[in-house]
């Protein structure tokens, strides 16, 4: 048995339209409200075969439409990438304007992320033009330049208070996992090492690169070889193999490589979403400020 997802921003999910997808796919009970006019689930025997041309059909209400089984829904792990999925920004982007190159180093984050070029060789090149940036930058960037991404402390909270574990695993740099994942409330964070020296960035990173095997084995050692225990969120191609492996994968606001081949995705919703794809109601949500 699979159920049926449905989720928009808090206010504008119609119920009209949640009768209309239940007669579409073949509902085979009723309509269980997680959160009225925000978020509404119902049964279905099997994946319906129509579920993409449906969610193309619906995309100007922008509404996000999934399918998943019902089984082990709540899981008891969040295994999240940081970049532009807990946070809004890239923080390799961010390093990079202010030391002066912020254009060329973004393109290549976007070709990167979008799966157009090689993940360790990117990153070695970007990481390059940062040579000789103070390393008091870092903390600079995080206080001024990043934004925590909106349902991301209610989405850590909520699964901790319910027994579950959250890990940060990164592309990114541990200059940066340690501090943002402390503030958002994960219990462990991985990521690649900026090498400094005398204060200052070398523009090197250390060996070995953490990219999407890295990711990956992280999965399999944090669920002890058990991926469906856990719910995998990410935005770049170097998530698709956490996110394939684990029992729900979810493409976030994610580069179009990534939207495509995740098995379940929100383009909408808030990290909050990632909730009520687990069953969770709005009243089980525990609120952080």
């Amino acid at each position: 048995m699979q159920i049926i997802s449905i989720i928009t921003r808090p206010g504008e999910l119609e119920p009209a339209l949640v009768s209309s997808l239940q007669g579409a796919f073949g509902a085979i009970d009723d309509a269980t409200w997680l959160s009225p006019d925000e978020a509404a689930e119902f049964p279905v025997a099997q994946p319906p075969s129509n579920l993409e041309n449906v969610r193309q059909d619906i995309a100007s209400m922008q509404v996000d439409l999934n399918c998943l089984p019902i089984a082990n829904r709540r899981k008891s792990l969040l295994i999240a990438d940081m970049d532009s999925t807990m946070i809004g920004q890239e923080c390799i982007d961010e390093l990079a304007a202010e030391a002066g190159v912020g254009p060329r180093v973004a393109d290549i984050t976007a070709r990167a992320m979008n799966g157009e070029l090689d993940f360790n060789e990117a990153l070695i090149e970007r990481v390059g033009l940062l040579r000789g940036l103070p390393t008091q930058i870092i903390d600079h960037v995080i206080a001024n330049r990043i934004t925590l991404a909106p349902g991301g402390k209610t989405l850590v909270a909520t699964m901790k208070a319910n027994g579950a574990k959250a890990a940060l695993v990164s592309g990114g740099f541990l200059q940066f996992t340690h501090k943002i994942g402390a503030m958002i409330g994960f219990d462990d964070t991985r990521a690649n090492q900026l090498i400094e020296a005398d204060g200052k960035l070398t523009g090197d990173v250390a060996r070995p690169i953490l990219g999407q095997d890295a990711k990956v084995e992280a999965l399999m050692t944090y669920t002890n070889d058990q991926p469906q225990n856990a719910i995998a969120v990410g935005d770049g191609a170097n998530d698709l193999g956490m996110i394939d492996r684990a029992g729900l994968g979810v493409a976030l606001h994610a580069k179009p490589v990534v939207a495509a081949a995740a098995p379940l995705r929100i383009d909408h919703s808030d990290l909050s979403a990632l909730l009520f794809l687990q069953g969770y109601g709005r009243e089980d949500f525990v609120q952080v400020k």
